[in-house]
């Protein structure tokens, strides 16, 4: 009888010759009672690993006190009132409206509502982290400690709208116990986590569960990146500790999927690597401090990167430049295709920003380019963020006649005085004003519209259709399936669209 190993390790029953048959059966029994007896172990050390942490007890007990529980206070101002009818003295209804408008006019006074949240101590003289939507319009802020003590917030150190952090200060009469931050970057799907925080107000409650993805974009903000769990997070969770399992903190809970306002196990966490610049600017000026590029980009999308010459849709490609920017100052032009910024691939459109904003002010960094074909690396000294940026404006120069054109279902025409009249065009706008559309065609499917204004063509100006033709015909010639277009609105607003080059 031959027996062999699986990579397992069980034991398989090996068919042996005609003459080895007598016997059999009750070897082959005994061998299939045996890989029975190993396939139970495999799978009960399977299920023992699905379970979990055999407790987190010990944990939680070390970390509770340095979550606390969140109460605002707020003014909230009253409605409108309903004017009071004319009823006739000694109607009968007189006594049912004098009671129903003096509630009325009860309810439409100012009046104070509570809400709660849960934060954590990052420092031991009152340094506390939580959301900004726990406390923003808040006229009274205070901190719930799990002993009972009670504190008022003295300062709101700072706030954060774009990643709902805030960073609160309460001058305690002892040291407080502190958490420490964890790098979330370390993290992988599937690591357990732990969530503190005051669920419904009900307290100090522990949840466990698992990370479910990462980097996630729920379209809250600019630079949203959240750690997704399934650890249970509630109304009350909001700006508390989510923990891996040495007890450090690797991402601050802020929102939830559920059409039931309760935990359907889809909880989102700012994390910590985010939070902690964030924290840390806060902590220094009051403020977030941003880096700035200063270039509109949009989404590489496949059609895009195929025009482009790309093995795959990756990157930001840069659709206009801000006046006055970092970006103008360097070498970077319209068209490029930004891949990494210094020295961090850039994956997709919405990876640039979150980049780029946690990025020293004034710091030079390499920006790697794709331009024509070919990958330039540029350098670029970042400023600061501005409030508002302004668009870039279109460079002037002399228009060109031509005659009118028709290519890939577009009308196109020379700028004209009379076009620009007709279609309202920004005065700064110069290249081949598009005067129809065919509404079956790949350009109407794509949303490009009479009025709009084609500015380049493959990366390169065009101020007549002749232009244009060249253009296309040249990335026929280059067997690409598809052309990038740079198309302007009517007042100024650049986008890429890339067309399908087949008839």
């Amino acid at each position: 009888m031959n027996y062999t190993r699986t990579k397992s390790g069980a034991a398989v029953l090996a068919m042996p010759g005609a003459q080895h048959r007598q016997g059999f059966g009750r070897v082959a029994g005994l061998a299939a009672a045996c890989l029975v007896v190993v396939v139970f172990a495999l799978t009960a050390s399977a299920f023992a690993q699905m379970r979990g942490p055999k407790s987190v007890a010990d944990l939680a007990e070390k970390l509770q006190d340095a979550v606390v529980n969140i109460s605002t206070t707020q003014t909230l101002k009253g409605g409108k009132g309903v004017p009071f009818p004319n009823i006739p003295k000694g109607s009968p209804f007189e006594e049912f409206f004098d009671d129903f408008f003096n509630r009325q006019q009860r309810s439409d006074r100012p009046r104070k509502v509570n809400s709660l949240g849960s934060g954590f101590v990052i420092d031991v003289d009152g340094l506390i982290v939580t959301n900004n939507h726990v406390i923003d319009g808040a006229e009274e802020i205070f901190i719930n400690f799990r002993d009972g003590s009670k504190l008022k917030v003295d300062k709101v150190v700072g706030t954060d709208s774009k990643t709902d952090i805030a960073l609160l200060k309460v001058n305690p009469d002892k040291p407080l116990t502190a958490l420490k931050f964890g790098d979330s970057s370390k993290m992988r799907v599937g690591d357990w986590v732990m969530a503190i925080g005051n669920p419904f107000g009900l307290g100090g409650t522990v949840t466990l569960g698992i990370i479910s993805a990462k980097k996630r974009d729920i379209n809250s903000g600019p630079y949203d990146e959240f750690i997704q769990t399934d650890a249970a997070i509630n109304r009350g969770n909001s700006g508390g500790p989510l923990f891996n399992m040495e007890g450090e903190v690797i991402g601050v809970n802020t929102a939830i999927i559920s059409p039931t306002g309760g935990s359907i196990g889809i909880n989102f966490a700012v994390p910590s690597k985010m939070a902690t610049h964030v924290i840390e600017q806060l902590r220094r000026y009051g403020e977030t401090r941003r880096g700035w590029l200063g270039v509109r980009i949009q989404t590489v999308t496949g059609s895009i990167a195929d025009s482009l010459g790309m093995d795959k849709p990756m990157g930001a490609l840069v659709a206009s430049i801000n006046e006055g920017s970092p970006a103008e100052a360097s070498d970077i032009k319209v068209g490029d295709v930004i891949l990494s910024f210094d020295g961090n691939k850039v994956e997709n459109m919405r990876g640039l920003p979150r980049l780029v904003a946690q990025t020293p002010i004034g710091k030079t960094v390499d920006v790697e380019l794709l331009r024509n074909d070919k990958k330039i690396i540029v350098k670029v000294i970042l400023g600061k963020l501005p409030e508002k940026t302004e668009t870039a404006k279109k460079e002037e120069s002399e228009k060109k006649e031509a005659e009118k054109t028709s290519l890939l279902g577009l009308t196109i025409s020379p700028m004209s005085d009379e076009l620009r009249s007709r279609f309202k065009i920004a005065k700064d706008i110069e290249g081949v004003v598009i005067s129809a559309v065919d509404p079956g065609s790949d350009a109407a499917a794509k949303n490009i519209a009479a009025g709009n204004v084609i500015v380049e063509v493959k990366g390169e100006k065009v101020r007549t259709p002749d232009d244009v033709k060249a253009a296309i015909e040249s990335a026929r010639k280059s067997n690409r399936s598809s052309v990038l277009l740079l198309i302007s609105a009517k007042k100024g607003e650049l986008r890429f669209v890339a067309l399908s080059l087949k008839k």
